[in-house]
C-alpha cells in the first residue's frame, strides 16, 4: 500500500489523524474509486478526470475548499511510488480538526490518497453471477442527501449489505417507495429483455462512472424500471468502478444465466480499461513524466 497525505508521499505509520476529527465522528468526508489497469504503455488511470470531478461536487456539497488539481497529482504520484502495474486508487478529502459541532466553517481539511492492489470485491459473482436480495432498507433519498460519495452516506449501504449476507446472499438492492429500482450499494443496474438493453435510472441513485461508460458504449435506454419489470429481465448485470460489469446469477428467489450480451460487455470493458480498444475516446490517463 503506497499512501500520499496532504501533497506529499509518505509511509502509512507516518501519519496520524485526530481522534476528535470530524469525519471520524460525523462522517464528514468525500472518497471516490478509482482503478489503473496494466496496459502496454504501463499503468493507466481509468476516467480519472470524470472521478475528480465528482469528488470536487461532493466537496462542494458539504462546504469543502478542495484542490482538484493537487488531488489529480496526488494521483498519479501515488500509483507511480507504488510501482502496481494494477491498483485501487482511494482519493478521501475530509474535514479534521478545529471542533466538534455541526458547523463545517474554519475545519481543517486533510487530502489523502491510497494505492493498493484490487480486485471485484464481488469476487466470484463477477464469472458466475452474483446473489442479490432485494432489501428492506431504502436508499437515501435525493431530496435527504445527495447520491455523491459522502462519507457518512454509506452507512446506508452498510446496513443494507449486512442484512443481505446474513440472509446468505451477497449484494443488496434498493427499491424506492413507489416499487421502482434505486442501485445496489455499491452499483448501478442494468437489464436486458429480448435483447434491448436497459440502465435503470433513479433520482435517488448515484451517477455512476462506469454506469456511464457502458451507456456511452451501447447506446443503452435510460429509464425507471420497476422491481416487477427487473425480475422479468433475460440478463440483469452490475456496474462500478470496484464491480466492473458483474452479472446477477439470483435475484431475490430467481435464478438467471449470465447472458452473451453481458459477457459481451464484460469482455468489450477488459479490452478498453486495459487501453486494447476505443482509445480514441481519451479515457485513460497514463504515467508519462510522473517523477517520484
Amino acid at each position: 500500500m503506497q499512501l500520499w497525505m496532504d501533497g506529499a508521499l509518505v509511509g502509512a505509520s507516518e501519519q496520524a489523524v485526530s481522534p476528535i476529527a470530524h469525519a471520524l465522528h460525523y462522517g464528514t468526508g468525500v472518497f471516490e474509486g478509482i482503478r489503473a489497469y496494466e496496459t502496454a504503455q504501463g499503468p493507466a488511470i481509468f476516467r480519472l478526470d470524470e472521478h475528480l470531478a465528482r469528488l470536487g461536487r461532493g466537496a462542494e456539497t458539504l462546504g469543502m475548499a478542495v484542490d482538484l488539481g493537487l488531488m489529480r497529482a496526488g494521483c498519479l504520484e501515488t500509483l507511480a511510488a507504488s510501482g502496481l502495474q494494477a491498483a485501487y486508487l482511494r482519493p478521501l478529502v475530509f474535514y479534521e480538526t478545529g471542533g466538534l459541532g455541526l458547523d463545517v466553517a474554519g475545519l481543517k481539511v486533510r487530502h489523502l490518497v491510497v494505492a493498493l492492489p484490487w480486485k471485484n470485491h464481488l469476487g466470484e459473482g463477477e464469472q458466475r453471477g452474483v446473489r442479490v436480495r432485494t432489501s428492506s432498507f431504502r436508499r437515501n433519498s435525493a431530496k435527504a442527501l445527495p447520491p455523491l460519495k459522502l462519507c457518512g452516506a454509506y452507512v446506508n449501504s452498510v446496513l443494507a449489505k449486512l442484512e443481505a449476507t446474513r440472509a446468505g446472499f451477497e449484494e443488496a438492492l434498493f427499491v424506492d417507495g413507489r416499487g421502482f429500482v434505486v442501485e445496489c450499494t455499491g452499483e448501478n443496474v442494468f437489464l436486458v429483455k429480448h435483447g434491448k438493453l436497459t440502465a435503470v435510472e433513479s433520482a435517488d441513485a448515484l451517477p455512476g462512472i462506469t454506469r456511464a461508460t457502458v451507456i456511452d458504449l451501447t447506446g443503452a435506454e435510460i429509464r425507471p424500471v420497476s422491481l416487477a419489470e427487473l425480475r422479468d429481465a433475460d440478463e440483469i448485470f452490475l456496474t462500478g468502478t470496484s464491480a466492473e460489469i458483474t452479472p446477477v446469477g439470483t435475484l431475490d428467489d430467481r435464478k438467471l444465466a449470465v447472458g452473451p450480451l453481458t459477457k459481451d460487455l464484460q469482455a468489450r470493458y477488459a479490452s478498453l480499461v486495459r487501453g486494447k480498444s476505443e482509445t480514441s475516446r481519451g479515457w485513460l490517463t497514463h504515467l508519462s513524466g510522473v517523477s517520484v
